[in-house]
């Protein structure tokens, strides 16, 4: 969960965070004809049906940048939570006025940044990041959550010391707990996996609210599953979520009970959870381990969704990971899938991503 916004930075993993980019529930299945021109198609979030409508003058008034960002905001947060695509899109024309300019607030500009992390366009994030925090102060607003997105990015891309320099850069703005976690999750992911949960558990203590100690104890789970503790990690899930309910956490703990044969504990984690593709395939996989003819019909729907991202122009490979998961679980082409977690891992290289391809080739029988 990203500490600013609420939720969950994209480039940490049960990743997904990620966090993967996924289609809204409510899209469907089949083609819809509407028989009646006053026939509903889709009801909408309130969210989304109450969003005023420029006209007029309005049109062509200069931009507010703080009530765009508090907006923007927003809609990264329903995206995230929701799995609702159409969300950063919202974002991205509420930043319209702004988007690549290179005299962009820095807020505004770490803004753009993670509406393209959101998508997975994770080259155009860094360049974005690196171009405002050059010419940004400590003291300038979205500073600290600058530097704390690039920290994600570069270690979604195994770039640990440069990951470290970010974390840094947050202490830097004043954001010491923020710092300590990011150093921390850094640490982790460098094998450093006693003195990290350690220091994960004593910043829990110190969080001022339910949603940081979910954050950290959404961390400190993720560093016991790679340190191989996975009784102590699905126990720091199950705190997180009891702290705040996050997508991006429930889909974690999803992860770590299918891969130790708790398919029930992996269905009771999402049922609550939207209908995201991410949140399908897991709910599939569960399905098939516990012999439910249901990973069927939900296979058909993950396959048709797959093919209306590709008729939109959409690039495949950006979801590289879920695919090659379907292909593992769900498929039973562990071929397919070792090719597809190759091409992720051109994008991502977390211990997920990783995992994904070593048991595709396992599967393969590709030494």
């Amino acid at each position: 969960m990203n500490p600013f916004f609420s939720s969950k930075p994209v480039g940490n993993y049960a990743t997904v965070l990620v966090l993967a980019v996924v289609h809204c529930a409510s899209l469907a299945a089949t083609t819809v004809q509407p028989q009646r021109d006053d026939e509903v198609v889709e009801v909408l979030p309130l969210v989304t049906r109450n969003r005023p409508v420029l006209s007029g003058p309005a049109k062509q008034a200069v931009p507010d940048a703080v009530a765009a960002a508090t907006a923007v905001r927003k809609d990264i947060a329903q995206a995230r939570q929701t799995g609702d695509t159409r969300y950063w899109g919202r974002a991205q024309s509420l930043l319209a006025p702004w988007w690549d300019r290179v005299d962009a607030p820095t807020d505004i500009a770490v803004l753009q940044a993670t509406v393209q992390q959101g998508r997975h366009e994770f080259e155009a994030a860094r360049k974005v990041l690196n171009a405002a925090l050059a010419r940004a102060s400590s003291q300038t607003t979205g500073y600290a959550q600058g530097w704390l997105n690039l920290a994600a990015l570069e270690r979604l891309s195994g770039n640990y010391a440069q990951a470290l320099a970010a974390c840094m850069k947050v202490g830097q703005a004043g954001q010491t707990l923020y710092a300590q976690a990011c150093q921390l999750e850094t640490a982790s992911l460098q094998g450093e996996h006693q003195a990290a949960t350690q220091g994960l558990q004593k910043l829990t203590g110190q969080a001022r609210d339910g949603g940081q100690r979910a954050w950290l104890s959404s961390l400190q789970a993720e560093a016991l599953e790679r340190w191989g503790r996975d009784a102590l990690a699905a126990q720091a899930y199950q705190r997180s979520l009891t702290f705040e309910p996050d997508l991006y956490t429930a889909i974690a703990y999803s992860d770590l009970s299918l891969r130790t044969g708790r398919p029930k504990d992996a269905l009771s984690a999402l049922s609550t959870s939207p209908d995201t593709d991410a949140v399908l395939l897991r709910r599939a996989a569960a399905w098939r381990q516990l012999d439910d003819v249901r990973w069927r019909s939900t296979l058909t729907v993950l396959q048709q969704r797959t093919a209306e991202l590709k008729r939109r122009g959409d690039d495949p490979t950006l979801h590289g990971r879920e695919l090659a998961l379907i292909a593992l679980w769900l498929e039973d082409n562990p071929a397919g899938a070792l090719a597809l977690a190759r091409q992720n891992l051109v994008l991502q290289r977390e211990p997920v991503d990783w995992w994904v391809a070593l048991q595709s080739a396992k599967q393969a029988k590709d030494d």
